[in-house]
């Protein structure tokens, strides 16, 4: 009876959806693991602080497969990825929802490379990892946590949302190549406002939504398999009046 108890589980376990997000110990990405969870996924989780993502698994100790690292290594992240595929039995999906960003009145290059290190850097060799495995397979969901911040230079920390516009431009580079080389590999790009975490630090936040709500429409926008999605939705407004401020007028800040 055991084994075949055994033998059940594991069929079970082969035909469950995989995923892996990079930047899952707080915020958007804790959310989204629950999201992820709930609708019959294997979900790798990773983060720098390990208690929190020990925390977490504790809520489904089936289902979470926990890695702890800093996407900033470079040397390592590659390793780290390899070990939680061959833990998870393989992936479909790979949400990277890793990043940092600090106000910075003082223009502190320290600061802005902190952010460069992690949000260019960092998410751009995990993306490529995932990007190419996908590839190899020939299927495979990738998705970034980007920002609104992306589509205009900021003064409160000019290199956030520098790197968010390169995120945003590298994944529609991303998303033309699936499509030349015709790739059954959907790309996402998630373009958040203002969501209650670590993250929201401008002194000028407004429409600030619950982790969760955000959480359960960017899962929405996933199942979609959306190009790009605007969370929450009503941010697609705020994103084409900024799209139409003249220059001389956004840079009076």
């Amino acid at each position: 009876m055991y084994i075949f108890i055994k033998k059940v589980f594991l069929l079970l376990i082969s035909i469950m959806k995989k995923a892996i997000i990079v930047g899952a110990s707080s915020g958007i990405g804790l959310e989204l693991a629950r999201v992820l969870v709930r609708n019959d996924y294997l979900v790798g989780i990773t983060g720098r602080r390990k208690n929190l993502l020990e925390e977490l698994k504790k809520e489904n100790p089936l289902k979470y497969f926990v890695k702890s690292f800093d996407i900033k290594d470079l040397s390592a992240n590659e390793k780290n990825l390899n070990e939680l595929v061959i833990e998870l039995g393989g992936l479909d999906l790979l949400i990277i929802s890793s990043g940092t960003g600090s106000v910075d009145a003082d223009l502190c290059f320290e600061i802005e490379k902190e952010i460069i290190d992690t949000n260019v850097s960092g998410v751009t060799q995990i993306a490529i990892r995932g990007f190419n495995y996908f590839k190899k397979q020939n299927f495979g969901h990738l998705v970034v946590i980007s920002s609104i911040a992306g589509l205009r230079g900021g003064r409160f920390v000019p290199s956030y949302g520098a790197s968010k516009a390169f995120q945003i431009n590298f994944l529609e580079g991303l998303r033309q190549k699936s499509r030349h080389d015709k790739l059954n590999v959907t790309i996402t790009d998630i373009r958040p406002g203002f969501v209650d975490t670590a993250m929201a630090k401008s002194p000028l936040k407004f429409w600030v939504a619950p982790a969760s709500k955000a959480a359960h429409q960017i899962f929405k926008a996933i199942k979609k398999k959306k190009n790009v999605a605007y969370i929450t939705k009503r941010w697609v407004f705020i994103a084409y009046i900024m799209k139409l401020i003249p220059k001389w007028i956004w840079e009076r800040g």
